[in-house]
């Protein structure tokens, strides 16, 4: 029998697969996750994420400049905080001159062009190491009482110069409260990024090492998602849509490509995943081995999010991604 259909011939070289190529990969795409500590000319690596470090603030900067010519568009900072610093109440977190404002500040003034986008959680100022208050009698997560807070993080960010909010609590309703907030702060532009669905994961450990933020005690299963939920992801999607979100984030990534998948299906606002530091932390280990090549299989899992429906993706892989886009 005549065979006149043949996928192959679209393969046959690679400027035919160029040509039909359906998902693409740019530098636009991605947004370096970094962490900052005090000090000076610091840079401390931390051992379960190779490759990524804790840096004073001086030397983030620099990555910041270099990240800046590299053509990277954003960053999203998270502070690592002294356990001195650390209270129940998170009060460091409204601390106007704290090394978080500081930076944003500073970063704000190197780059005026490089989108900040901050953390709003409890966890890397709570002694607790949770995302809100505590109830030290029952060990019980207080979602109302937390929203103050949160709102108070917000605008004290904003204030500082941070572009987009990312509320990474899982707190019912703070969108819609640090909305609010926001504008009735006259911060009406700046945007905010929930951490829609963000799942109970297991591939949180390396970030948690970074900031010494693991919880003092129980888990976060009372405020991050169930894994084995994706219906429960579309129900906090309506929720941040109808409370004022710019953009909606899954988080983690490769676990859950079902849910940015089925996400896209349900919003016109933009998407992004977080690629978790166990995720990388994996491909590294497997690449120090020699198992795995790492830039292709850091290309072929950052295609997938893209591929899912992800319009960004924050990820570790950024610099070592658009120095290999760049070439």
């Amino acid at each position: 029998m005549k065979q006149r259909s043949r996928p192959r011939r679209n393969r046959m070289n690679s400027s035919m697969r160029a040509l039909i190529q359906e998902t693409s990969l740019s530098v636009n795409d991605l947004i370096a996750p970094l962490f900052v500590m005090e000090g000076e000319n610091e840079k401390v690596e931390i051992t379960s994420m190779p490759g990524q470090f804790r840096y004073s603030l001086d030397l983030l900067l620099k990555k910041i400049k270099e990240l800046d010519n590299l053509g990277v568009n954003c960053v999203s900072l998270f502070p690592a905080l002294d356990d001195k610093l650390k209270d129940s109440c998170a009060t460091e977190s409204m601390n106007p001159d704290g090394l978080f404002q500081r930076t944003i500040k500073e970063v704000k003034s190197l780059c005026p062009n490089m989108l900040v986008m901050t953390d709003v959680a409890l966890d890397p100022y709570s002694s607790d190491g949770h995302d809100g208050l505590v109830n030290p009698k029952t060990g019980e997560i207080l979602n109302d009482e937390t929203l103050e807070i949160l709102a108070g993080m917000a605008v004290n960010q904003a204030n500082a110069g941070a572009d987009i909010i990312g509320p990474s609590d899982m707190m019912d309703g703070r969108i819609g409260y640090i909305r609010d907030a926001l504008d009735g702060e006259n911060h009406k532009n700046v945007s905010i990024m929930s951490y829609t669905a963000k799942y109970c994961s297991a591939f949180y450990g390396p970030f948690r090492d970074a900031l010494e933020s693991a919880p003092k005690s129980g888990d976060k299963k009372t405020y991050q998602m169930n894994p084995g939920n994706i219906d429960e992801a579309l129900r906090e999607l309506k929720l941040d849509e109808a409370e004022g979100a710019d953009i909606v984030m899954v988080k983690p990534g490769l676990p859950y490509l079902d849910v940015i998948k089925v996400m896209s299906q349900n919003t016109t606002l933009p998407i992004a995943t977080y690629n978790v530091s166990g995720e990388y932390a994996m491909i590294k280990a497997a690449a120090e081995k020699g198992w795995l090549d790492c830039e292709s299989t850091m290309f072929e899992v950052l295609s997938s999010f893209k591929r899912a429906g992800a319009s960004m993706i924050l990820t570790y892989f950024t610099e070592e991604a658009a120095r290999a886009l760049n070439s």
